[in-house]
């Protein structure tokens, strides 16, 4: 391996050290309450070194959401994968669910936190580019076969992706508990509600 190979493999070593350390804080003490020093300590670096990878908190935050973005793209391809475009938005209405039901807090920075407002955001767009367009394929396959009620398959994925960050989020924030419904019935309520909703969108 020669030394500017090393180098990257450094870097990249260093900057997984720092973005672990930093979603870990961002879940346990929330993203307020964590500094660019605390993550320092518990790493046992000074604050300046994560200043040569990250500009500042703001940017970090980008960073963990990118790699909570591919946790749930992840999540799509070992669960929403049938050959049947509707089955599979079944799949992939219901991964989601459970995704946000079993990392409330990761979804939280992911979707409900406000996005800072002083990151480059041509080097961020393309955080949950990936989920966004799985979602969207698999739309276009149900359109294509003349499944759904949509014309367009960009306001189709709004309305469908509305629809599951609605249900998570109402749960992570606790305002389904005026339907006074038990925890242990919480993901089969939602899934039925996910099928449903589909039932509702197919011609």
């Amino acid at each position: 391996m020669g030394i500017s190979d090393r180098k990257e493999r450094e870097k990249g070593e260093m900057k997984k050290l720092i973005t672990d350390a930093a979603m870990r804080m961002f879940l346990e003490d929330g993203y307020a309450k964590t500094s660019i020093r605390n993550i320092a300590e518990s790493i046992e670096y000074s604050p300046g070194t994560i200043y040569l990878y990250y500009k500042d908190k703001d940017e970090l935050l980008y960073e963990v959401q990118r790699q909570a973005f591919l946790k749930l793209v992840s999540a799509f391809k070992e669960h929403a994968t049938s050959a049947d475009p509707l089955v599979r938005l079944s799949q992939m209405g219901k991964t989601y669910v459970s995704f946000g039901l079993e990392n409330p807090e990761l979804y939280d920075l992911m979707f409900i936190i406000r996005a800072p407002m002083n990151v480059d955001c041509e080097v961020h767009d393309d955080n949950g580019l990936e989920c966004f367009g799985y979602l969207l394929r698999t739309l276009e396959e149900c359109m294509a076969s003349d499944l759904l009620i949509f014309k367009d398959p960009n306001q189709a994925a709004l309305q469908v992706w509305s629809m599951m960050h609605g249900l998570v989020s109402l749960n992570i924030r606790c305002r389904l508990k005026i339907m006074l419904l038990d925890e242990s019935s919480m993901q089969l309520v939602l899934n039925n509600a996910i099928d449903e909703y589909i039932t509702s969108i197919i011609k």
